[in-house]
């Protein structure tokens, strides 16, 4: 079975990758994000391994540029040199193709499958031929002209060329692989016309998940997908708030700076805050904040974008705590009660032997000493003895 595995590859500052391994896209500064790698089963090792690189140039060789960067007028043509190098022993000969770009869903720069058409700016470009054939250890600049569409919409067009080159081997299965490894040099055209530098944040979904630990808060993490529903490239610095009930304990915290996002592009991003109080109903809020991208300078500053929802925190653990607490204080006042109770019953019981006592008490004092107990005789008969 015969299997076709694209991995999309990209270089350095100078535009080279050896085959096959793959490398990246080359970056236009240091601000850009890195390209992102499809992997796929590596093929057997070619008997003499390739390298070669592209980077723009001009009909004399490379002028220091690291990207192609145009700011055009709708209808408007330019010629320009793309430089194809080979590094190795032996000739090669590799596609030479201009195609659009994407944002990947990691955020990287990456350009459409070899087997996709582009619709953008890769099919703007025209190149003399399809394939070159490039001796060892020798350059070729190859012209190409760029031709913007009267009716192409303002703003940045994001695209690249590439050469590349398959290679066929086996993976572990013993399956036959076609590996794709592509190399190229990013061009960023800017259309002028009103530009509309904006960034969306769709699909807010928060979670709330509570700790053991009733002393300590719960974890809240927000997923949301910012998209580039603008014309220009933009990267974006996110931003979670939450709060409780009329804005009781609002915090926040500053999320993962965001890469690159062409326009249509779009990126998927978690922001997460420890430490919430359980609030019952939590509302959150996500906002992204749109950032130039590279030495751009966009005025006015764009809007943030903001997105917001709700989400139930049951303290579980602090309602325990608090019925333990309830308990105990019950069981407290229970036994207090209790041994009140005792107290009035063990005094009630005194008071009444000591009532007891001093009701018995005047007959005691009568019958002790000091007393003459003795009745007067009676004469029987009446008459007194004397």
């Amino acid at each position: 079975m015969r299997l076709l595995a694209t991995i999309a590859v990209g270089i350095g500052l100078l535009g080279v990758v050896p085959a096959p391994p793959a490398s990246a896209l080359a970056a236009p500064a240091p601000s850009s994000p890195p390209a992102t790698q499809r992997t796929s089963p590596s093929p057997a090792p070619s008997p003499a391994a390739a390298t070669w690189g592209v980077a723009p140039s001009t009909a004399r060789g490379p002028n220091g540029r690291t990207a192609f960067g145009y700011k055009l007028d709708p209808g408007a043509t330019l010629t320009d040199y793309v430089g194809v190098t080979n590094h190795s022993s032996r000739p090669l000969t590799l596609d030479l193709y201009a195609s659009d770009a994407v944002t990947t869903t990691r955020g990287g720069f990456d350009l459409l499958a070899a087997g996709q058409k582009p619709t953008n700016v890769g099919s703007w470009v025209r190149l003399p031929r399809r394939t070159v054939t490039i001796p060892s250890a020798s350059r070729l600049d190859v012209p190409f002209t760029l031709t913007v569409p009267r009716n192409a919409t303002p703003g940045d067009h994001a695209g690249g060329i590439v050469a590349s080159l398959t290679d066929v081997g086996s993976d572990a299965r013993g399956n036959q692989v076609a590996v794709d490894h592509r190399v190229g040099a990013r061009i960023y055209l800017r259309v002028t016309g009103e530009l509309q530098p904006t960034l969306t944040i769709q699909d807010l979904r928060v979670r709330h998940t509570g700790s053991v630990d009733p002393l300590t808060g719960g974890t809240v993490t927000a997923t949301f997908t910012v998209r580039n529903t603008g014309n220009v490239r933009l990267a974006g610095q996110p931003v979670l708030g939450v709060a409780g009930p009329f804005g009781l304990a609002r915090r926040s915290v500053t999320g993962t700076a965001l890469p690159e996002i062409l326009p249509g592009g779009e990126l998927a991003t978690t922001v997460c805050m420890s430490g919430v109080p359980p609030l019952f109903r939590l509302t959150a809020d996500a906002t992204v904040t749109p950032v130039a991208v590279g030495d751009q300078v966009l005025d006015p500053p764009p809007r943030a974008s903001t997105a917001q929802a709700a989400v139930w925190a049951v303290p579980w653990p602090q309602l325990a705590l608090l019925a333990l607490l309830a308990l105990a204080g019950w069981a407290l006042i229970a036994t207090r009660r209790r041994r009140a109770a005792q107290h009035a019953r063990a005094v009630a019981a005194a008071r009444e032997e000591g009532r007891a006592e001093a009701g018995r008490a005047p007959d005691a004092d009568r019958s002790g000493p000091g007393h003459d107990n003795r009745q007067p005789a009676i004469d029987r008969t009446g008459k007194d003895d004397t």
